[in-house]
């Protein structure tokens, strides 16, 4: 039996973080903590940053592994973390939602192209933000689910 993309173990409302580089553990840590991806998929993670920022405009940052970090996935999932106060990804890029992505074979371009359209519209990101409870972010990443 597969497990559900996104649960609510897997969201993380209202965090501060000093780096990016912490937020992108932590997003990461969630994954690991739930069952998802082995640990050496966090270094995977960030080496992916330090290639290419995975940030996406809007506040929006979706970290995932390398190309060669599937085989570091044991079960396709996303994890959340929201960051009212925003952190520095560099460029004068703020984020304040983190989408972790961890997926088997080509899952996470179709995973990737769904949060892309939900999180196009700045205000779905603000509600994401804004979002008191766990229930709220999974009714908006619905289709992502």
């Amino acid at each position: 039996m597969t497990k559900q993309m996104l649960t609510e173990n897997n969201i993380e409302l209202h965090q501060s973080f000093e780096t990016k580089e912490q937020a992108i553990r932590q997003v990461g840590q969630i994954l690991l903590d739930n069952g998802y991806i082995k640990e050496t998929y966090i270094n995977k993670m960030l080496e992916r940053e330090a290639l290419v920022s995975t940030y996406m405009g809007n506040y929006l940052a979706i970290p995932h592994g390398t190309e060669d970090a599937k085989t570091e996935v044991v079960e396709t999932g996303l994890s959340v973390v929201t960051v009212p106060d925003g952190i520095d990804f560099g460029d004068g890029n703020e984020v304040r939602v983190l989408i972790g992505i961890a997926s088997q074979k080509d899952e996470h371009l179709e995973i990737l192209s769904q949060i892309a359209i939900i999180c196009s519209e700045v205000e779905n990101v603000e509600k994401l933000v804004n979002a008191s409870k766990a229930a709220e972010v999974i009714d908006l990443l619905q289709e992502v689910n």
